[in-house]
């Protein structure tokens, strides 16, 4: 039975999944995280090592003489040196589609919250606004209908479609920018020229990878086509943002609001240009945490072993 390291389980079960089809597969090492100066230490016997956001360096991987296989417990694997781990003839596997339903669903819970001031008005109301209120009910911000508005999705990919197909279901308008539009033509959406994208909508959400030609894809020149009304919503990655124009942008009114799951620096430092930025709701990169996406992230990599050991190795990045 192979040896199998996971370098940092914890995200992906702190508890709350059963390990035992990963378990029936070898002998399995589990650590919660693993500092950069113990990685070599607790990767040198792993035949088959696990990693998150671990990251398994050119360096590293030249002194794992044992290694055969990589899985990454994620979609993205920027974490591993894949031509290094190519030269090595180790695969390394990824697990796509996991989270698509989680992080659909968590950019409605920014719509909503922002559409119908939940988290505001209800802070409001344990701090006794509507005990001393004179009527039943009181609002003093407006309170806005999704149905009839505008959804600008920046990537059409598996999440944007999903995230697409619950827009629909409100009644709203639903804009993309997609390189392939004619691929994942839909019915109700319409592809349109990223400068569109901001001057219509009134909610924008990114889903693109962070590539190059994405990285501060979201400057001050975007947000000031932008209308004043508009939200952005960001569960990519943090870096598709320029975080001090969006800061500032903010601070003037430029846009009304932004709900961000990502940052460029996880866990943030205590001045990152966000932190306590106005009408900015943030998470701490939880979107594709549900218990049931993790429970197929994890029965992702189960099965990009299974593959692996059966002589067919699947979902292979490198």
């Amino acid at each position: 039975m192979p040896k199998i390291v996971f370098l940092d389980s914890y995200t992906t079960n702190p508890g709350d999944l059963d390990w035992s089809a990963l378990e029936q597969l070898g002998s399995v090492q589990l650590y919660d995280r693993t500092p950069a100066d113990q990685i070599l230490d607790r990767s040198a016997e792993a035949e088959i090592l696990i990693t998150n956001k671990t990251p398994l360096t050119a360096e590293t991987l030249a002194r794992l003489p044992r290694l055969q296989l990589i899985c990454v417990a994620a979609t993205g694997y920027n974490i591993v040196d894949v031509a290094a781990a190519r030269q090595h003839e180790v695969p390394v596997c990824n697990v796509s589609g996991y989270s698509t339903t989680a992080v659909a669903q968590q950019v409605f819970a920014y719509l909503l919250a922002f559409a119908n001031g939940v988290t505001r008005y209800s802070a409001e109301v344990h701090a006794g606004a509507w005990t001393a209120a004179r009527d039943f009910s009181y609002w003093h911000e407006p309170l806005t209908e999704l149905a009839g508005q505008t959804l600008g999705i920046y990537g059409f990919g598996a999440i944007g479609q999903a995230t697409a197909r619950l827009a629909l279901a409100f009644d709203m308008r639903v804009i993309a920018v997609h390189k392939h539009p004619a691929r994942h033509a839909t019915r109700g959406v319409d592809f349109v020229a990223p400068d569109t994208l901001w001057m219509e909508s009134d909610w924008i959400t990114l889903h693109v990878p962070l590539t190059e030609a994405t990285r501060g894809l979201i400057s001050t020149r975007v947000l000031r086509q932008m209308k004043p009304s508009a939200v952005l919503i960001n569960t990519g990655r943090g870096e598709l943002v320029v975080e001090a124009d969006l800061r500032q942008a903010l601070e003037e009114g430029t846009i009304a609001g932004a709900g961000l799951d990502v940052l460029s620096s996880e866990p943030p430092p205590a001045d990152h240009p966000l932190l306590g930025a106005p009408n900015c709701l943030i998470t701490p990169h939880q979107a594709w945490a549900s218990q049931a996406a993790r429970q197929r992230l994890l029965a992702g990599v189960v099965e990009n072993i299974r593959a692996w050991r059966a002589g067919t190795p699947q979902n292979v990045v490198n």
